[in-house]
């Protein structure tokens, strides 16, 4: 066999463009800035912030226009039969458009929100933390560390009403919240009237919701490595999970992965191995699930699913006890080899990587997992049922990207989040898979986590109806912040959920009958927060180099009936 003086298979320093083992961040930033689109990014930053905040500061006004029109028409009403018709016609009109209007209003409240109320008030938060843990260092143990975190996160929302208070002073002179149709023929004079409305209906629900949100935090329980294990008694129920996450398969045989370039793994095999290890543990001991909690994918392009499907024809028993959700690889990827590349809001390619993920999805588990039935708030049809109708539209988007095409299929994907491995009896375990990738249209903000308000109210309706289960709360993005005062600062604010805490303290009813399992980070804490287990897993497959083990882990949770779900010491699995 003829060997190359140099093997191409080795790779070379442009499978490290987007490498954060390889590059730091200075590094991938500046070539982000010499490679960015101005033009994109100004348009783009117009579409998700600037109009939202137009529609928000301009719905007073309109609304103000319209009332003084009828009004008018009211006093006018009494000369004559035509203006009663008008009168009624401009009330229909009004009507039916001022509920647009608001509903226009308030998804651009809720979406300024999440663009920068939350990341605004998680930037202090973990500011305040990081630099109360760098200063503390050693000195204090793990209670005066739990303390610090507290008072850090009650003075990033003080801080933060403060100066939400201070914005709305500066920018009320410039507000106009009266309107009328003369204004229409000079609108242009309207815009910084319209802005500082925006800003001060923005900042006037930032104020009050980041003290909130600060003293919740500070109250609530702490981050702390878990207390302690179950012993294995022979009276409790058992189930044996198998935890996967980020196994980040390329769609090459020689391919490397954005984060790792030539510092991981080239191709698929370590995914061979990890199967293969699988199979012979179920073999000896049968798993009951096994959970792969996102980032399935690289970049979540056609051919890496294929890759990862081909590596799983030959464990057809362990397919069937998969249950998987997406990660930021699945679908938040915009460009593998360039972290300065965006896309359109209204692009097809984010909405191709979210139709492959969820064809993938369906193919897995599709008659084993169920959506939730929003008006009732109890188990719906399967995911395969819920998509079955929708085949013919989801072949013709694959097909052509259209926009007009994907009209039809524009609510689908929220629509099947959380979904839900339902518990075989009223007192066992159940699984609730989310969706927790926020809306990103930028390679480099690819790895940002939220969990919607929607899919809470789901999931807190499911849970209600099995009141004895216990269940797996499942989700790629890590929840909260380990108690590690050594992390890296643009970690804390830039992988993980924004709103963490807030999603902890939705699950308080659940303290005793969940644990959450998670992935993202790479790498293991077992760990508790506010009563609840909270299990993170390593990747074996984003590890340093093909000579490097890996390892991951097989849990064991346990219950007895009614009493509250117990954690196993778990069991590593190493890989040579």
């Amino acid at each position: 066999m003829m060997v190359p003086i140099l093997d191409p298979r080795d790779g070379d320093v442009e499978d490290d463009a987007s490498s954060t083992k390889r590059r730091s961040l200075l590094q991938l930033a500046g070539n982000m800035l010499a490679e960015i689109s101005l033009p994109k990014l100004i348009v783009v930053w117009f579409l998700l912030i600037g109009f939202p905040g137009l529609l928000l500061g301009g719905t007073p006004l309109l609304a103000s226009m319209w009332m003084t029109s009828v009004l008018s028409k009211a006093f006018a009403a009494f000369a004559g039969v035509w203006s009663v018709l008008l009168l009624v016609l401009l009330v229909a009109v009004g009507w039916l458009g001022g509920r647009r209007l608001l509903r226009l209003a308030e998804s651009s409240f809720w979406s300024l929100s999440a663009l920068a109320v939350q990341p605004a008030y998680v930037l202090f938060r973990e500011g305040f933390r990081h630099l109360v843990e760098t200063l503390l260092a050693s000195r204090v143990g793990a209670s005066g560390h739990a303390k610090a975190r507290a008072s850090a996160a009650a003075a990033s929302g003080l801080t933060i009403c403060c100066l939400a208070l201070g914005v709305i002073a500066v920018a009320w002179p410039a507000t106009r919240w009266l309107g009328s149709m003369a204004d229409l023929a000079t609108p242009v004079q309207l815009l910084p009237a319209v802005l500082a409305n925006a800003v001060v209906l923005v900042s006037a629900y930032l104020a009050p919701a980041a003290l909130i949100w600060g003293i919740a935090d500070a109250t609530m329980g702490q981050p702390a490595d878990h207390p302690s294990f179950t012993d294995a008694e022979p009276n409790l129920r058992a189930w044996r999970i198998a935890h996967l996450s980020d196994l980040h398969t390329v769609g090459e045989r020689y391919g490397f992965r954005i984060e790792s370039g030539r510092s991981g793994p080239r191709g698929n095999a370590r995914l061979d191995l990890i199967l293969a290890r699988l199979n012979e543990i179920h073999a000896a001991e049968p798993l009951d699930v096994v959970l792969v909690t996102g980032d399935l994918t690289d970049a979540g392009r056609s051919a890496e699913w294929a890759e990862f499907f081909a590596a799983l024809t030959a464990y057809p028993h362990l397919a069937e006890r998969i249950v998987a959700l997406p990660g930021n690889h699945d679908v938040n990827v915009v460009d593998r080899a360039s972290p300065a590349r965006m896309e359109w809001p209204a692009s097809p390619t984010k909405r191709l990587r979210r139709l492959r993920t969820m064809c993938a999805l369906e193919a897995l588990q599709g008659a084993r997992l169920h959506v939730v039935d929003s008006p009732s708030g109890r188990i719906g049809d399967t995911l395969t049922e819920v998509l079955r109708p929708h085949v013919a539209a989801m072949a013709a988007f694959a097909d052509t990207g259209s926009p007009r095409v994907w009209r039809s299929l524009s609510s689908l994907w929220e629509t099947v989040f959380p979904l839900v491995m339902p518990p075989v009896s009223g007192d066992g375990l159940g699984i609730i898979a989310l969706d927790s990738n926020a809306e990103t249209h930028f390679s480099f903000t690819n790895a940002l986590g939220l969990v919607t308000a929607d899919q809470m109210h789901r999931l807190r309706a499911i849970v209600r109806h099995y009141p004895h289960a216990n269940w797996i709360v499942a989700l790629h993005h890590h929840v909260i912040e380990y108690p590690q005062p050594t992390t890296v600062f643009f970690e804390r604010i830039g992988t993980a959920l924004i709103n963490g805490s807030w999603f902890i303290r939705g699950l308080r009813e659940l303290t005793d009958r969940a644990v959450i399992m998670h992935g993202h980070r790479h790498i293991d804490w077992i760990g508790q927060c506010a009563g609840l287990p909270i299990l993170s897993a390593p990747s074996p497959v984003m590890t340093s180099g093909d000579d490097r083990s890996a390892y991951f882990y097989i849990h064991t949770l346990t219950s007895a009936g009614d009493g509250p779900i117990g954690l196993r010491p778990p069991k590593r699995i190493a890989l040579a």
